[in-house]
């Protein structure tokens, strides 16, 4: 016989599950982002996927799950937002228009303490983003998370099994090419679909002649993602203007329009718009 204790954590998983669900209903694409290694720029696609969908009209949510070292809100500018309560749930906050975040660092924790946690804890967090965060009705949500495939990607794919799919952030250098491959792997085992790749600090460009400098290699992301079997969605060069832009929180997506950076950009999440509503007209065509 179950003690009461153990019924009442039972039915509170339940309750709990049942809310993810219901929440979930509201969100039509689900997307995450996820490198086999750090230091890629995954934060800066994810950031920038999710701004550049916004500025389009769609309704987004930004999530950030890497519990360790939540980058989002910096990026975004929104470091000193805070997550608010209410009756329908966590409030998460508007950091621009059509876009939303949550962010461990919205619990208005010390920036500078350690999250010391282990893997039940992290999850629980997560699913607790995911069940009691009211996203209200999403066009998008972009899940942003820690590079590798451990505790984190892995309790996104089992919390969300419709996931539209993954984006897999890479550079040039080889050791990240390597570890693209193990993310893409990670992807094909738990049944989430790839996207496609995209190489990230593709070149530099030098913001007085404007040449590009290969400071990384060039090519790598597209030819793991041939190798792979998975699609290339594009490269993207690092330019100085865009780089302190991130520092500083700020988008230049509409300022910048024409330089390499952001029309690399806007490409891959035109890609991604197009893949994603592909993968959806495929689904209902075989319900009907």
């Amino acid at each position: 016989m179950s003690c009461p204790s153990s019924n009442e954590s039972k039915n509170e998983q339940q309750e709990q599950e049942a809310r993810l669900k219901a929440r979930m209903l509201n969100v039509d694409n689900k997307i995450l982002v996820m490198s086999g290694k750090g230091g890629v720029g995954k934060t800066t696609v994810a950031v920038n996927l999710a701004r550049s969908l916004a500025e389009d009209g769609y309704r987004v949510g930004i999530l950030d799950t890497d519990i360790h070292g939540p980058n989002v809100a910096k990026m975004l500018g929104a470091e000193e937002y805070r997550f608010e309560g209410t009756d329908a749930g966590i409030e998460p906050p508007q950091v621009a228009k059509n876009l939303w975040a949550a962010s461990l660092v919205f619990s208005g924790q010390d920036a500078d303490a350690p999250v010391i946690w282990r893997g039940p804890l992290k999850m629980g967090v997560i699913k607790q983003f995911l069940s009691d965060v009211n996203w209200g009705k999403l066009d998008y949500l972009v899940i942003d998370s820690p590079p590798g495939t451990g505790d984190e990607p892995l309790s996104v794919c089992q919390l969300l099994p419709d996931l539209s799919g993954a984006v897999i952030v890479t550079t040039p250098q080889e050791v990240a090419i390597l570890d693209s491959r193990k993310s893409i792997n990670f992807a094909r085992q738990v049944n989430v679909p790839i996207l496609g790749v995209v190489e990230n600090m593709s070149g530099f460009v030098c913001s007085e002649c404007k040449t590009v400098h290969n400071l990384f290699g060039k090519g790598g992301g597209e030819k793991a993602a041939k190798d792979m079997g998975v699609d290339f969605l594009g490269a993207i060069p690092m330019e100085q203007a865009i780089m302190e832009g991130e520092d500083k929180g700020i988008s230049l997506l509409a300022d910048h329009a024409d330089s390499p950076a952001v029309v690399a950009i806007k490409s891959i999440c035109n890609k991604i718009v197009d893949k994603v509503k592909a993968s959806s007209n495929l689904v209902e065509e075989q319900h009907d």
